[in-house]
Protein backbone atom coordinates (compact mmCIF):
# COMPACT_ATOMS: atom_id res chain seq x y z
CA UNK A 1 0.00 0.00 0.00
CA UNK A 2 1.53 3.48 -0.90
CA UNK A 3 0.67 6.44 0.99
CA UNK A 4 -1.87 8.02 -1.29
CA UNK A 5 -3.70 4.47 -0.64
CA UNK A 6 -2.89 5.15 3.37
CA UNK A 7 -4.20 8.74 3.03
CA UNK A 8 -7.26 7.49 1.54
CA UNK A 9 -8.25 4.77 3.36
CA UNK A 10 -7.48 7.00 6.86
CA UNK A 11 -9.91 9.50 6.01
CA UNK A 12 -12.26 6.82 5.15
CA UNK A 13 -11.56 5.15 8.26
CA UNK A 14 -12.16 8.76 9.59
CA UNK A 15 -15.27 9.85 8.35
CA UNK A 16 -16.79 5.74 9.37
CA UNK A 17 -15.13 6.84 12.87
CA UNK A 18 -17.49 9.72 13.03
CA UNK A 19 -20.58 7.96 11.47
CA UNK A 20 -20.10 5.47 13.73
CA UNK A 21 -19.76 8.37 17.18
CA UNK A 22 -22.95 10.28 15.73
CA UNK A 23 -20.84 12.92 14.99
CA UNK A 24 -21.33 16.57 13.23
CA UNK A 25 -22.71 15.21 9.83
CA UNK A 26 -21.25 18.02 7.44
CA UNK A 27 -18.01 16.85 9.10
CA UNK A 28 -18.80 13.39 7.94
CA UNK A 29 -20.24 14.84 4.39
CA UNK A 30 -16.73 16.83 3.60
CA UNK A 31 -14.73 13.83 4.20
CA UNK A 32 -16.87 11.48 2.40
CA UNK A 33 -16.24 14.20 -0.60
CA UNK A 34 -12.79 14.24 0.28
CA UNK A 35 -12.43 10.47 0.10
CA UNK A 36 -14.12 10.62 -3.62
CA UNK A 37 -11.56 13.37 -4.63
CA UNK A 38 -8.86 11.96 -3.61
CA UNK A 39 -9.75 8.25 -5.10
CA UNK A 40 -10.26 10.09 -8.36
CA UNK A 41 -7.16 11.43 -8.19
CA UNK A 42 -5.73 8.62 -7.52
CA UNK A 43 -7.41 6.34 -9.57
CA UNK A 44 -6.49 8.71 -12.57
CA UNK A 45 -2.43 8.58 -11.72
CA UNK A 46 -2.44 5.10 -11.96
CA UNK A 47 -4.10 4.87 -15.13
CA UNK A 48 -1.53 7.41 -16.45
CA UNK A 49 1.36 5.83 -14.81
CA UNK A 50 0.89 2.60 -16.12
CA UNK A 51 0.06 3.70 -19.75
CA UNK A 52 3.50 5.79 -19.23
CA UNK A 53 5.34 2.37 -18.76
CA UNK A 54 5.15 1.88 -22.35
CA UNK A 55 5.13 5.33 -23.34
CA UNK A 56 8.20 7.58 -23.74
CA UNK A 57 6.63 10.30 -24.88
CA UNK A 58 4.70 10.81 -21.51
CA UNK A 59 7.78 9.89 -19.91
CA UNK A 60 9.40 12.72 -21.44
CA UNK A 61 6.64 15.43 -21.26
CA UNK A 62 6.30 14.97 -17.74
CA UNK A 63 9.89 15.54 -17.08
CA UNK A 64 10.41 18.30 -19.55
CA UNK A 65 7.54 20.31 -17.78
CA UNK A 66 9.47 20.18 -14.47
CA UNK A 67 8.01 17.32 -12.49
CA UNK A 68 10.88 14.80 -12.84
CA UNK A 69 11.01 11.12 -13.42
CA UNK A 70 8.37 8.96 -14.06
CA UNK A 71 6.80 7.53 -11.04
CA UNK A 72 4.05 7.32 -8.82
CA UNK A 73 4.47 10.51 -7.00
CA UNK A 74 5.51 12.57 -10.18
CA UNK A 75 2.45 11.80 -11.61
CA UNK A 76 0.00 12.19 -9.28
CA UNK A 77 1.12 15.78 -8.46
CA UNK A 78 0.59 15.99 -12.14
CA UNK A 79 -2.91 14.81 -12.06
CA UNK A 80 -3.48 16.79 -8.83
CA UNK A 81 -2.25 19.57 -10.53
CA UNK A 82 -4.31 19.54 -13.52
CA UNK A 83 -7.77 18.71 -11.55
CA UNK A 84 -6.91 21.84 -9.51
CA UNK A 85 -6.83 23.79 -12.51
CA UNK A 86 -10.34 22.46 -13.59
CA UNK A 87 -13.59 24.41 -13.57
CA UNK A 88 -15.89 22.20 -12.57
CA UNK A 89 -19.07 23.47 -10.21
CA UNK A 90 -19.58 21.26 -7.66
CA UNK A 91 -18.40 18.87 -5.67
CA UNK A 92 -19.99 15.48 -7.96
CA UNK A 93 -19.19 17.69 -11.11
CA UNK A 94 -15.16 17.90 -10.15
CA UNK A 95 -15.21 14.50 -9.40
CA UNK A 96 -17.04 13.59 -12.49
CA UNK A 97 -14.54 15.73 -14.69
CA UNK A 98 -11.69 13.97 -12.87
CA UNK A 99 -12.45 11.03 -13.65
CA UNK A 100 -13.28 11.50 -16.91
CA UNK A 101 -10.18 13.45 -18.02
CA UNK A 102 -7.44 12.15 -20.23
CA UNK A 103 -4.29 13.20 -18.29
CA UNK A 104 -2.10 11.33 -20.90
CA UNK A 105 -3.91 13.89 -23.60
CA UNK A 106 -3.51 16.75 -21.25
CA UNK A 107 0.22 16.17 -20.81
CA UNK A 108 1.30 15.65 -24.18
CA UNK A 109 -1.04 18.65 -24.59
CA UNK A 110 0.61 20.80 -22.52
CA UNK A 111 3.73 20.87 -24.70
Amino acid sequence: MDEYEKEIRDVQREAERLAEADGDAEAIRELEMQVQVLTAIYAQAQALLKRGDTDPELRSGLAMRGYGPWNLDNVYTFVYESAVDMSAEGHNQFVKEVSHTDFADLLQARG
